[in-house]
């Protein structure tokens, strides 16, 4: 692998080794209430996003990396299903991809200017 292959893959892989370890912890509960929910679905949606965007500069192109977050976020889901207090949900899912999409419409089109 060369140095400038492995400049753009180790941040996807270090970011998704991220997700997977806040994916392991059982209760990542605020407290917070409403704010709570709120809180852990934008962590969602925000994390996707970068993921997303570091598979498109590993990539070049968009739709590999829309596909390949979202199917990372399947991973997760189901890696969820077996961690005590944690659950797959189909909407978290969703969540993740429209977090992942968003993110690479930003950094495209920024990417365009």
């Amino acid at each position: 692998m060369t140095a400038t292959r492995a400049a753009r893959w180790l941040p996807v892989v270090f970011w998704a080794a991220l997700i997977f370890t806040f994916s392991s912890i059982p209760a990542l509960g605020t407290g917070l209430g409403t704010w709570d929910l709120v809180l852990r679905k934008l962590a969602h949606f925000t994390e996707y996003a970068i993921l997303a965007v570091l598979l498109y500069r590993a990539i070049g192109r968009a739709p590999a990396a829309l596909a390949l977050a979202s199917l990372y976020a399947v991973t997760d889901e189901v890696h969820q299903q077996f961690v005590s207090g944690r659950h797959a949900s189909p909407l978290d899912w969703l969540i993740d991809t429209a977090g992942a999409a968003a993110g690479l419409a930003v950094y495209t089109r920024a990417v365009r200017r």
